[in-house]
């Protein structure tokens, strides 16, 4: 076997280049890791297949470009396999989509580590990944020991197919530019992923020598053609042709769509648009300074009115479309977790079903971010700890296959996503017992059955009888908690024995502008996001009941809500003590309700949400501030929070 050849980056010289190229190389190696997915489940899937070989051939073309000859020769043998697959010399089976698979997770690691060097996050040095029993496994594959559509002496032709199309393709990707080639997999993927555990590989015998597949300076012809991009684009997207071209002809129309595509979409830096949304809220609140104005005399307004008005649609048509940049679907974070599924299930010798809903759904990038580990690590528990074995499920009536459903949509102002299964549930008994055990509850306390559920949030907490791999450490599920309330949102459980569990997380639109109600209690202000406000009332003396063990409760159409009065939980001086002289505002927040008394209601108002530093960072009730439009700062509470029966 051939010694592993080290990458080394000329970092004064190709920087530039590969700053631009290494986003690109990312984003079609995650094509490629959905695709995989999705030719497992549709081997027949052309579109797929054509988007997928296009994408290592993009990366083959970069890595010649800058000399990074590994990855240039591993991605050319993949691009080799994929091409016998395309011509029916090859057949699509679960060691393929492993070789795919490997294949996209090493130049992966091989690009994150030349990313981390160029940031100058890593010293500069070589970079070695081993590769070479992975291109040899690749190289068996092509020998023909999965073909079954064709003789074994085509099946063992030297992997040359490629090239006489290759020079076509940058010619195309320069009219074509760079269309989205990830639409076949998306839209795929809206249906039930089935993730089965791998069955072993065929024995396969040493393969016979292949000079013309080897070496990687063929590989990288067509892209040294392309000297005016530096990081060559994907070809356009495939026409639905005959599998010989590969889907590399277009019409005319297909042109013009993919042009337009392009024409539509503009890269910009993160830091750049943060910057846009910070000056869009600091226009907010002049705005409203202007407007509000103790300066401006009566006849001043008047005169300047209709001014203020369009001044006042213009800012908020600039913010809305400002704050929509921020907003992106879930699609990726949830697609990712096709992989998550099926690597577990093979470990586990599960058969599990996928099904992702609500993909479309939009959140802000930044809990996009930060939502993408713990939903990573709670899809594991899933398959782990919540689906049973493929016997255990047979033997208690239940199909052999595990349903997992993700799920996201929006509820009541709020962004909720679920993890819903078809396993065996939480066992009540067994979660207070495991708790007693490690001494984290005494055996004498009284929980109910959502203490009992949130029991599994505890650090330390876990009911895996064995340490593996996956789980049984118990950490995780306390960082979950931690993360998610860290970006203002909750997370809730489900769960009966032997039908499942569902954990719903409730999440905020976003973490940059909220509409807020604004109260005030004495010379306090203190805003609610309106999304979690329900209506506002005033109240009679009579509507108020104190229930030993619970405190006030209001009756409102006859619901007794929990009342909470904020100049108790502030320690304020307020300007009324009796509810029937100050406003009631009911909030809520999942299926909690609260009454809160405040003394007058102020008005609504754009929310820019301004960070309390240090101070009040341990203030659970406090989710931020804001600079109101007379210039007053106004506490933004947290909701969530404050809804919990301990806010009582």
């Amino acid at each position: 076997m051939s010694p592993e050849k080290p990458i080394n980056i000329n970092i004064e010289s190709d920087a530039p280049l590969l700053q631009e190229f290494i986003p690109e190389v990312m984003e079609h190696l995650e094509n490629i890791e959905r695709g995989s997915l999705v030719l497992e489940s549709a081997p027949d899937d052309a579109s797929t297949l054509n988007m997928i070989f296009r994408a290592f051939h993009t990366v083959k073309g970069g890595a010649g470009f800058l000399n990074l000859v590994a990855i240039g020769e591993l991605a050319h043998q993949l691009e080799s396999m994929l091409d016998m697959i395309r011509q029916h010399k090859l057949r699509i089976d679960t060691n393929i989509i492993d070789l795919i698979l490997k294949g996209a997770d090493t130049l992966k690691n091989f690009f994150t580590e030349i990313d981390a060097q160029v940031k100058g996050l890593q010293p500069v040095g070589p970079i070695t990944f081993p590769t070479e029993p992975l291109k040899e496994r690749v190289r068996e594959a092509i020998s023909g020991q999965s073909a079954p559509a064709a003789p074994a002496p085509a099946a063992a032709t030297p992997p040359a197919q490629p090239e006489p199309s290759a020079p076509q393709e940058p010619a195309k990707a320069k009219k074509a530019k760079k269309p989205k080639a990830t639409k076949a997999p998306e839209e795929t993927n809206t249906t039930p992923a089935t993730v089965a555990p791998a069955e072993p590989a065929a024995p396969t015998a040493p393969p016979p020598s292949e000079p013309a597949a080897a070496p990687a300076p063929t590989s990288s012809d067509a892209a040294q053609a392309e000297p005016a991009a530096p990081a060559p684009a994907p070809a356009a997207p495939a026409a639905p042709t005959d599998a010989g071209e590969g889907g590399q002809r277009m019409d005319k129309a297909q042109m013009a769509r993919a042009a337009a595509a392009e024409q539509s979409f503009v890269k910009v830096g993160t830091q750049k648009l943060d910057m846009l949304v910070d000056l869009v809220g600091e226009l907010v609140i002049t705005q409203s300074l202007i407007a509000q104005s103790p300066h401006l005399d009566a006849d001043a307004k008047q005169a300047l009115a209709r001014s203020f008005s369009h001044l006042h649609r213009v800012t908020k048509e600039l913010q809305r479309s400002t704050m929509s940049m921020r907003m992106v679907p879930i699609r990726a974070t949830f697609q990712k977790m096709n992989r998550i599924v099926r690597d577990v299930a093979a470990k586990q010798n599960k058969r599990v079903q996928l099904v992702l809903e609500g993909e479309g759904t939009e959140l802000d990038r930044n809990i996009i971010e930060e939502i993408g580990d713990p939903l990573v690590h709670m899809i594991r528990n899933a398959v782990d700890h919540g689906l049973e074995s493929p016997e255990e499920r047979e033997a208690i009536g239940k199909p052999a296959e595990g349903r997992i459903v993700l799920r996201a949509f929006h509820q009541g102002g709020s962004i909720i996503i679920q993890i819903q299964d078809d396993g065996k549930g939480l066992n009540q008994e067994r979660l207070f017992a495991k708790a007693v055990e490690k001494g984290l509850i005494s055996s004498q306390a009284h929980l109910t059955e959502k203490e009992i559920f949130d029991l599994i949030f505890l650090p330390g907490f876990s009911t895996a009888s064995t340490v593996t791999d996956i789980s049984g450490r118990g950490v995780g599920m306390d960082v979950v908690r931690q993360n998610i309330e860290k970006l203002r949102g909750k997370i809730e459980i489900e769960s009966q024995v032997g039908k499942g569990s569902t954990f719903t997380i409730f999440m905020p639109l976003t973490l940059a502008i909220i509409d807020g109600l604004i109260v005030s209690v004495g010379p306090e202000r203190y805003i609610l996001p309106t999304l979690s406000v329900r209506e506002s009332l005033r109240a009679t003396s009579d509507m108020l009941s104190t229930v030993y063990g619970r405190g006030e409760l209001l009756n409102v159409r006859g619901h007794f809500i929990p009342l909470l009065r904020l100049h108790d939980l502030f320690d304020v001086e307020p300007e009324f003590r009796r509810i029937e002289d100050g406003v009631l505002v009911v909030v809520e927040f999942g299926r909690m309700t609260r009454c809160i008394l405040a003394d007058r209601l102020l008005g609504k108002q754009e929310i820019v949400i301004k960070s309390l530093g240090e101070t009040f960072q341990d203030n659970r009730l406090v989710a931020g501030g804001a600079i109101l439009g007379n210039g007053r700062v106004g506490l933004i509470l947290n909701v969530a929070n404050l809804v919990q029966p301990t806010a009582c």
